[in-house]
């Protein structure tokens, strides 16, 4: 009878996405094979109204404590909702016509929704139903093209997720024999007194599950062949949304569940941390692919995200620093995807060889994001940056700070190789095959969508103050 009593209002942006997933998928039976469009636009309002429901739902339990709305909830579901908006819109050109645009367009809004629900899950059942419906249809997203590169992006990330799913079901098994519980609020309260070990290894194995959906060590192995073999526009999903919603459920369960059991949960974070940065850069230093570029890079971008994630609980800096990073990473990595989904007949760093003379607004948008991504003042990631590296020094992991600092000046090597060509004057006739303008191919659409959003990380870098100060709602 207690759950009668709930009031659905409380979870209104992931219902609101929920009803146009369901809507769009019947409206699309009844449209045109060859004007689903709608389908598209229905998940736009609807991510728009989630968007502003987020920012103004009062804080608290819902569902019996299953599902929580705070400070992390609302950035979170702001995040990945706008992040669906981009992705939405990066869509609808390159699947004009295509009979199976509204399947396309309802995938996107249920792995939105899963990693909504991801995001503001406090109790370990409801997270893994989220994980299951971030994850199913990402799967078939990624391999929606059909072709053998998506195929095998498709089988590759299929069964990486199936692992490490059984993995985070195991630890869930763990950690109720060692709490007899799966609230995190139970968690909290018995875990100090059960087994450590039992706590230690259900711990490790929920988060390799998480680490999976953010794509940092030790379930990152999908990430490079699945961006490379993906469209271009799955592509930004795939390392953005769901990237959002399971750092967001990673800091939860270490702020809300882990706190207090003797887990060491601080140096288990920070060691994943150390290596996500580090592997994803020294993979990224000689790749010739700019998606299999962005792949690595976003690799490395997990590592400098969990820096908040393990001082949970020693500094009042890690939920703002997160929160802000977050938000600063999906608006510039989308950007950076965007530029790539404005010219599809560009695959290599090397094809980008003069485009600020054929289009020098969009190489101007390019090198912004990249150099976003390095953490180059004023960008948003600059910002993110420095607060997180701040949070890790006042949570007693200079070490971790210094590593990342580093990492980051390696970083830059990869993103001026590509940078550099688009300044670069085109070869000369005789001196090599010439490269042919990509202006005739540009998609004036997804130009677009580039040119905000580095308008918007520079915009979001310079006024970061007080967006910094609201983040710090508890």
């Amino acid at each position: 009878m207690a759950g009668m009593a709930e009031n659905p209002l409380d979870l209104l942006p992931e219902v609101l996405l929920a009803a146009s997933a369901v809507g769009g998928l019947l409206l699309g039976c009844w449209l045109p094979r060859a004007r689903q469009w709608p389908v598209a636009a229905l998940g736009c309002g609807a991510a728009a109204a989630g968007i502003a429901a987020a920012a103004l739902q009062p804080p608290g339990p819902a569902f019996g404590g299953a599902f929580v709305v705070d400070g992390v909830t609302s950035a979170s579901r702001v995040v990945v909702l706008g992040g669906l908006l981009v992705v939405l819109a990066l869509s609808v050109r390159p699947l004009a016509a295509h009979p199976r645009q509204s399947e396309h367009a309802v995938l996107l809004q249920l792995s939105s929704l899963g990693a909504l629900l991801l995001a503001g899950s406090a109790d370990l059942l409801l997270l893994a139903a989220a994980y299951l419906l971030a994850s199913v249809p990402s799967y078939v997203l990624a391999g929606f093209g059909k072709d053998a590169a998506g195929t095998e992006a498709a089988m590759k990330y299929y069964v990486v997720g199936a692992v490490l799913g059984i993995v985070m079901l195991g630890g869930i098994v763990l950690l109720y024999a060692a709490a007899r519980g799966v609230g995190y609020p139970a968690l909290r309260a018995e875990l100090p007194g059960g087994p450590l070990a039992l706590a230690t290894g259900g711990v490790v194995a929920v988060s390799a599950g998480l680490l999976f959906k953010a794509g940092g060590v030790p379930g990152h192995f999908w990430v490079p062949d699945a961006v490379q073999g993906s469209a271009a526009p799955v592509a930004a999903f795939l390392t953005t949304v769901p990237k959002v919603a399971a750092l967001a459920a990673l800091y939860r369960l270490g702020a809300e569940a882990v706190a207090g059991a003797g887990v060491p949960w601080a140096a288990l974070v920070a060691v994943v941390s150390a290596a996500s940065m580090t592997l994803g850069n020294l993979a990224a230093f000689f790749q010739q692919d700019v998606r299999r570029l962005l792949a690595y890079s976003t690799i490395s971008q997990v590592g400098y995200l969990l820096l908040p994630v393990a001082v949970v609980g020693r500094t009042e800096l890690a939920q703002p620093a997160l929160l802000f990073y977050l938000a600063a990473y999906a608006l510039t990595n989308l950007g950076a995807f965007a530029v790539v989904c404005a010219l599809p007949g560009l695959r290599t760093i090397d094809a980008y060889r003069g485009l600020g003379r054929h289009s020098p607004a969009l190489a101007g948008a390019l090198a912004v994001c990249l150099l976003g991504l390095v953490g180059t003042p004023p960008t948003a990631v600059f910002l993110g940056k420095v607060t997180a590296f701040s949070a890790a020094v006042d949570g007693g992991f200079a070490w971790l700070a210094v590593v990342s600092a580093a990492n980051t000046v390696a970083s830059l090597f990869y993103y001026l190789r590509w940078i550099a060509p688009t300044v670069a004057v085109p070869r000369a006739a005789g001196a090599g095959p010439l490269v042919p303008a990509p202006a005739p191919a540009l998609v004036r659409s997804a130009a677009v969508i580039a040119y905000a959003a580095a308008a918007g990380s520079v915009v979001l870098g310079v006024a970061g103050g007080p967006v910094l100060a609201l983040l710090e709602t508890p």
